[in-house]
């Protein structure tokens, strides 16, 4: 590795929470820190996010994740230089009568690592969304913090906020291989044969950071889930309504700045496998069904309503619909992928994680132990999950 490019901490994959981690170890003055992106900055999983803001989770450590998070949003501007496009609209979620204990005890837990939620009643959130069918549900959460915002332009101000603190980033620059010697890693062979040299290694390449583990044989179990997303044209100006997640029948909405409204499926209980590099970038026709009746059903008053436009993205899906954001049995090699959907709404808090474990080994978050997050735990049978699931709606919360 004569003569190669060295750095003291290289970041594969420009994505969201590659780029979150270099602005973190800037932050925490390792300004030699050089991010190598295959493509472009969030041309991957990053640029197809839904972009929800929320802090609830029966999982404390993703609460406190999620709200620790919020100051970075609400503060972009100063914080990282730019508007990244959050809209703080507010966040509801409603559940079944069959769940109202486990949303009271999630609550309660979020409670107490910071998250502001609260619960409120049908009337309540009437007024939010008077176009709504609320009889099904028997309790709603409301966080007036949540909302909605853009991941590429995060992911960008992220890549620009560590430039200006003295990181490099590299796009169009594809790794084929992290090298190790001795136990340790110790930088990466580029698909053009180069190699840069470095003394810790960040993988933070979604689905492609599988095979670059699988060269190790460290196992990084990562389902790539297609998901598609629907945007319906109301038929009527709904005015400023907040983020709806739908537990009972499985969905969430939220408003687009143009004033369409996006549509997601939170009913995860069977993927879609995809190949991340060659999918159908539009939602199928029974998707498009399923997104006719589940909207019409919640929101009868949308007797209007039609359809925009498709998209659709991948998510790179762990068996517990949780992260990996951990060291590995390779010195120096911390990975950050699988995840699952949740990934913009913590992000700057992934990245401060990724610093920490880089820096110091362990984790400096207020209620966030580190081993919430281990890789091990799929090889141990201990899959982190909540203590509070939601009766069929457990997979993304």
């Amino acid at each position: 590795m004569s003569g190669a490019p060295t750095t003291d901490v290289l970041v594969i994959g420009g994505g969201l929470e590659g780029c979150a981690a270099a602005w973190a170890l800037t932050g925490r003055g390792a300004t030699d820190v050089t991010i190598v992106e295959r493509a472009t900055v969030g041309s991957g999983g990053t640029g197809k996010s839904s972009g929800v803001v929320r802090c609830h989770y029966g999982v404390t450590s993703l609460a406190a994740m999620a709200t620790q998070a919020l100051d970075v949003f609400e503060n972009a501007v100063d914080v990282l230089g730019e508007d990244i496009g959050f809209r703080q609209t507010g966040y509801v979620v409603g559940v079944g009568p069959q769940d109202v204990d486990a949303l009271r005890a999630s609550l309660a837990g979020q409670r107490a690592v910071g998250v502001r939620t609260e619960e409120i009643d049908a009337a309540a959130v009437r007024e939010l969304w008077p176009v709504a069918d609320l009889e099904p549900f028997g309790a709603f959460a409301w966080e007036a913090r949540g909302g909605y915002g853009d991941a590429y332009r995060t992911a960008q101000a992220f890549a620009a906020a560590a430039r200006r603190a003295g990181a490099t980033l590299r796009q169009g620059t594809a790794v084929a291989e992290i090298l190790v010697e001795g136990g340790r890693a110790t930088g990466a062979r580029l698909a053009d044969g180069s190699t840069i040299s470095a003394g810790a290694v960040v993988l933070a390449a979604g689905p492609w950071s599988v095979p670059l583990l699988a060269a190790h044989g460290i196992d990084l179990p990562i389902t790539v889930h297609r998901e598609q997303i629907v945007l319906i044209d109301p038929g009527v100006d709904l005015g400023p309504v907040p983020v709806f997640s739908d537990l009972v029948s499985l969905q969430y909405v939220r408003p687009e700045t143009g004033g369409e409204i996006l549509f997601g499926n939170s009913d995860l209980a069977v993927l879609d496998p995809a190949d991340p590099d060659d999918y159908s970038n539009q939602a199928g026709e029974a998707f498009v069904d399923l997104t006719v009746q589940k909207v019409g059903t919640r929101f009868p008053g949308l007797a209007a309503a039609s359809i925009a436009s498709t998209y659709a993205g991948c998510y790179d899906v762990t068996p517990d619909f949780n992260p990996v954001i951990s060291r590995t049995p390779v010195d120096g090699l911390v990975v950050a992928a699988g995840f699952s959907g949740h990934g913009f709404k913590i992000s700057p808090s992934v990245g401060a994680l990724v610093a920490d474990l880089v820096l110091d080994g362990r984790s400096g978050l207020p209620h966030v132990p580190e081993s919430d997050f281990r890789l091990s735990r799929f090889a141990e049978g201990a899959p982190l999950r909540s203590p509070h699931p939601y009766i069929g709606a457990g997979q993304m919360r």
